[in-house]
């Protein structure tokens, strides 16, 4: 085991998050296979309302949203049963931030609806060691949502992408169930190039505290 590897020990459970198309899954497969550590992927392909969510938000925003908050609680259930995962664990989704998309898509009365179990639920499931916060620019976001050519996802326009970042941005700024490493992928590339991977695993493995930005685009302190 080399230093940056030891270094990267002390995280047993890594989250990596960000908005849609910034490479979340792809970096925790890359993540997970050179650390040694279980894959836990969020399976949105088996949400049957999500097709239908990107063609109408507002009207299947709600049952979009719920079937993700008892699909991902029942990941993490699974997670916490011994002996079900090895002893490190990488993730492409944060549980707390189910909230966030519920707040940026529900109307005001399915919100509150909404919170009333996410307030029953969100206890049961532990906060990750170290959050990986992925950040692009919509336009960015854009071309990666098209270059993966997933159809259902074609409808998604720059404006959502934008109150999707926006959103993050207001999450994580009062966010402090883990230590986070905010990190700009517009112009840094470690899913495709080794050596900005390597650079990575170099800058997590060094990381301490609570926060730390790379690269990143967002300038403001967290809460």
């Amino acid at each position: 085991m080399n230093d940056v590897q030891a270094g990267l020990q002390r995280f047993r459970t890594i989250a990596i998050e960000g908005p849609i198309g910034v490479g979340k899954s792809t970096l925790a497969r890359k993540l997970a296979a050179r650390l040694g550590a279980d894959l836990l992927l969020e399976q949105a392909e088996d949400n049957p309302f999500l097709e239908r969510f990107y063609a109408d938000m507002p009207g299947y925003a709600f049952q979009t949203q719920l079937f993700f908050l008892f699909q991902r609680v029942k990941q993490m259930q699974a997670v916490a049963q011994p002996g079900m995962f090895a002893s490190h664990l990488v993730s492409d989704f944060l549980f707390a931030k189910d909230s966030l998309f519920a707040r940026l898509n529900l109307s005001d009365d399915e919100f509150r609806l909404y919170s009333q179990m996410y307030a029953q639920i969100a206890p049961q499931v532990a906060e990750p060691d170290l959050v990986i916060w992925l950040q692009a620019s919509p336009a960015t976001l854009l071309q990666r949502v098209h270059k993966r050519s997933i159809p259902m996802e074609h409808g998604v326009s720059s404006a959502y992408l934008q109150r999707l970042c926006d959103a993050y941005v207001e999450y994580f700024h009062g966010y402090d169930g883990a230590p986070v490493f905010a990190l700009g992928t517009d112009h840094f590339n470690p899913v495709d190039v080794d050596a900005d991977f390597d650079q990575l695993l170099q800058r997590l493995a060094a990381f301490r505290g609570r926060r730390e930005f790379f690269n990143s685009h967002v300038e403001i302190p967290f809460g």
